[in-house]
């Protein structure tokens, strides 16, 4: 009891502090987890982090649900995961019903046109940092580029699943290092998690015309299976699923909104699922939340035991490598638009998301910062 006490208070803490995203989240768990309570070896926590990069869902989050099954199994998981989440989604709540209620009032308007302007410079920053990390040679920059062309041009959720599936291929076929071939790798994993993985993804799909709520848990469930790349490709993927459900104004908002608060990024479902939800809001955030974060402890499950074997894998590691580089371009075509597109009207706002670009990069202003100044702009240019 004491354990998984101690489990959920010291991920409650960290959910308060936690800003800047994931990868700063995976700072402060190897801090706390690794350095201060030495919970985890070095190792141990790497493998975890390379796991969590490898498979869709919220990265940091798997990291976090990871930590706490190997601190007390699967409660520890959960209780792990409710901890570090928990203030996020009050937050996020808490900011739906607010901008519920100030619609029309001129100084919210502000405050959301500078948010959404910051997340131009946030989305901005992801595409380059991942064009690095992901990019690094002719044929993976070749699959990014030829990612984002073609999403700008047929911007619809079956050609984002299609570009994935061809650059994993590609990365299977042309990406797989021959060093490695000499590996025997044996096939294996835990059975349970990931047949109810699937067992849910046909269950949901088939029951989504039966209420708001199923269709709600259907569609979050479906992004949570299909996120590649971190919380940034939550924001294109749910679009396209959501496509004519809210409107883009409420996307980018929920977006901003999931850059300002502590915890992870993927309760930007929250704040969707309680729009999409207005007979039973709050109901309609809880179903929205749990089911994007659920796929991916599942498949974090699956393999979580046998990573080190499989991670030896070239082929496996081939296609991950095509896919994150597709990843890089679906994120670009989604920084024109809707990001840009619906955030820019003006030679002003742009020049505000230069000088917030300079801010992030080279004056390392935190994100608590940015958010402030970024909405204070904002006031000031819609009273300009």
């Amino acid at each position: 009891m004491n354990t998984y006490f101690d489990i959920f208070k010291q991920f409650l803490l960290l959910g308060v502090i936690s800003f800047g995203g994931p990868a700063a989240h995976i700072g402060y768990f190897h801090h706390k987890f690794v350095h201060k309570l030495q919970w985890i070896s070095q190792e141990k926590y790497g493998q975890i982090v390379a796991l969590s990069q490898f498979l869709p869902g919220p990265g940091s989050s798997q990291v976090g649900f990871a930590l706490g099954y190997h601190k007390a199994g699967i409660v520890g998981a959960f209780l792990a995961f409710i901890a570090f989440t928990l203030p996020s989604v009050i937050l996020m709540i808490a900011l739906a019903q607010l901008s519920n209620q100030l619609t029309d009032n001129s100084y919210f308007y502000g405050i959301t046109h500078g948010l959404k302007l910051l997340a131009v410079v946030v989305v901005t920053d992801a595409v380059v940092t991942m064009f690095r990390s992901f990019c690094r040679s002719k044929l993976t920059k070749s699959l990014a580029v030829f990612t984002a062309i073609t999403l700008l041009v047929f911007s619809n959720l079956l050609m984002q699943l299609a570009v994935l599936v061809i650059a994993g291929v590609i990365g299977i076929k042309y990406l797989t290092h021959s060093a490695l071939e000499s590996h025997s790798v044996k096939s294996t994993f835990s059975w349970w998690p990931f047949v109810l993985f699937i067992a849910l993804l046909i269950l949901l799909s088939a029951l989504a015309s039966q209420s708001v709520h199923w269709q709600l848990a259907a569609d979050f469930y479906q992004a949570g299976s299909m996120v590649f790349g971190g919380g940034h490709v939550v924001l294109p993927l749910l679009q396209n699923l959501l496509d004519g459900q809210l409107t883009t104004d409420t996307f980018l908002t929920g977006y901003a909104a999931a850059q300002a608060v502590p915890g992870p990024m993927f309760t930007l479902a929250t704040f969707l699922g309680f729009h999409l939800s207005p007979d039973a809001p709050y109901t309609g955030a809880i179903i929205a939340t749990f089911s994007i974060f659920l796929p991916g402890f599942l498949l974090m499950l699956t393999l979580l035991k046998h990573w080190q074997n499989l991670a030896q894998s070239p082929k496996l590691m081939g296609a991950m490598q095509g896919i994150n580089a597709a990843v890089v371009g679906l994120l670009a075509s989604a920084l024109y638009f809707p990001v840009f597109t619906s955030s820019v009207l003006n030679a002003l706002d742009m020049a505000v998301v230069v000088l917030g670009f300079y801010c992030l990069k080279q004056l390392k202003v935190p994100i608590v910062g940015l958010v402030i100044g970024f909405s204070l702009l904002g006031i000031l240019l819609n009273l300009a």
